[in-house]
């Protein structure tokens, strides 16, 4: 990273959390891994139960970076034409036009994803790989940046499809979302019942832009992209690192994309924090989120009332950290 440019990165990121924390209260942790979501380019699984301004912090941010924001509420009966939008017949004319969906926006809440059928979650496939949407043969890019935020509400179960594995290896992270406390929630009243709060645009999507090609520029010792490799491995074999007694817990391990969302979640992080190199502490921070989706627990497993956090907890004991690297503070220096 430009050591002149820091301080405006930092500077404009400290902005853009404060513009949020104006109108959003608490949820510290939630906040971070969405900024981290957006700079690293990746998108956001988050689970918690329904009034926990989780929509209201992506609408927020969408606002404060000036962005296009778009809700859309995932439904059983939803097709996939509701989404990536559809040919329109002119009959005036006589031709065909292209009506583009939702999907269209820099900042896409998909709301309770799990409510709508397998035909529907393959539409968002391609567009949160490969960051376009084919209709009718024809390819259509989706703006930059561009982030999908899908929300799952833990209580209700019924009428719900679970995700498929392919989809959810696509979020980088899942978060999950907490009740505040009780000082948060008195806030939260005051300012809910309190006059409202105008938020300031305080960037643009073009800067946002740079500062993700800022991102890429956090430099990573070759010693925590092997800590990654590491971590990642012991989810699918984990007899090799000791932790032979986990084996049978664990059906499938984490994808490469893990051990990618690791590396990039760990320069976001570090770059949040103003720094321009990556610290051990900035991955394994990020280590339960990057893989708690993607650990699928057997039967055994589920039997004997264990989580995939319980497990990544396991494996993080077994497979310890590098030391802060002498590279870093050379660079620091």
């Amino acid at each position: 990273m430009d050591q002149n440019a820091a301080p405006d990165t930092a500077q404009l990121m400290e902005q853009i959390l404060y513009e949020v924390k104006r109108v959003v209260v608490g949820q510290d942790r939630f906040l971070e891994r969405v900024m981290v979501a957006m700079l690293a380019q990746g998108h956001l699984l988050v689970e918690g139960v329904p009034g926990l301004a989780k929509t209201l912090t992506v609408k927020t941010l969408a606002n404060v970076v000036q962005g296009q924001f778009k809700r859309i509420q995932f439904t059983p009966d939803l097709v996939p034409a509701d989404l990536v939008g559809t040919r329109i017949y002119n009959q005036k004319t006589g031709d065909f036009s292209t009506s583009l969906g939702p999907v269209f926006a820099n900042l896409l809440l998909a709301d309770e994803i799990n409510r709508a059928p397998a035909k529907v979650q393959s539409a968002l496939l391609e567009v949160m790989q490969e960051r376009q949407v084919t209709i009718a043969g024809e390819s259509h890019k989706v703006p930059s940046p561009f982030l999908v935020m899908a929300t799952q509400n833990p209580i209700e179960t019924e009428g719900t499809y679970p995700l498929p594995e392919a989809q959810v290896d696509r979020f980088m992270m899942k978060v999950m979302v907490d009740y505040p406390t009780d000082e948060e929630e008195y806030v939260i009243v005051e300012r809910v019942t309190g006059p409202a709060v105008q938020v300031n645009a305080v960037a643009t999507t073009d800067q946002l832009a740079v500062l993700q090609a800022q991102c890429r520029q956090v430099y990573v010792d070759p010693s925590l992209v092997q800590y990654a490799v590491k971590l990642v491995s012991a989810t699918r074999t984990p007899e090799k690192h000791g932790l032979k007694d986990v084996a049978r817990f664990i059906t499938f391990g984490a994808s490469p994309r893990a051990t990618i969302g690791l590396v990039e979640g760990a320069r976001a992080l570090a770059m949040l924090r103003g720094r321009s190199y990556a610290l051990p502490e900035d991955m394994t921070d990020l280590v339960p989120d990057v893989l708690r989706h993607r650990v699928v627990l057997s039967y055994e497993g589920l039997s004997e009332g264990l989580d995939s956090d319980a497990l990544i907890a396991k494996i993080m004991k077994q497979v310890p950290p590098p030391a802060r690297p002498l590279e870093h503070e050379k660079r620091a220096a």
